[in-house]
């Protein structure tokens, strides 16, 4: 059997204050530059959880460590899986996501394996964020890309340290 997963493009952290923890990213660890967005629903067209369109936010950062970008998650409401998570299981790895041949071959394997839709957005213009449950046998949630080709980075709300 081919492999359904190629390769690790990000680790995602939950966290309970974004600029206090990027701040300990940059500052203490030498990892940086943070870029900043805020994820709501003029931000994030179409959001879902549990496959229902339910509005949600959240304040994150992105940078690279090596070839895998770290995204710190502040949730900012108690709506979305992040804020579930932190009440859960305190601040800590939230998901992984995983590089696939494409994203709609992944949503039919997806759909084959009934490997249901946790939580999803339509960021931007032309970016598909896609968690899934698969947590059960892979003992961690996975996030799905589906990046169209004209997807350009927004501009963020901020960058630390600048």
């Amino acid at each position: 059997m081919e492999a359904v997963f190629k390769d690790v493009l990000q680790v995602g952290v939950v966290v309970a204050d974004l600029d206090k923890t990027m701040k300990t990213y940059a500052d203490k660890y030498g990892i940086g530059p943070w870029v900043v967005y805020e994820f709501n629903k003029d931000t994030v067209a179409d959001m879902k959880i549990d496959g229902e369109r339910q509005d949600y936010a959240m304040k994150l950062a992105v940078a690279d460590i090596g070839g895998v970008q770290w995204e710190l998650i502040e949730p900012l409401d108690e709506i979305s899986d992040y804020a579930e998570f932190l009440k859960e299981h305190g601040e800590g790895i939230h998901h992984v996501a995983l590089d696939t041949a494409s994203y709609d071959e992944a949503l039919e394997f997806c759909g084959e394996n009934e490997i249901d839709q946790l939580q999803y957005g339509y960021w931007g213009k032309n970016f598909h964020y896609d968690y899934r449950k698969t947590q059960a046998d892979l003992k961690c949630i996975v996030e799905l890309y589906g990046p169209e080709e004209d997807f350009e980075w927004p501009e963020p709300v901020e960058v630390y340290p600048e």
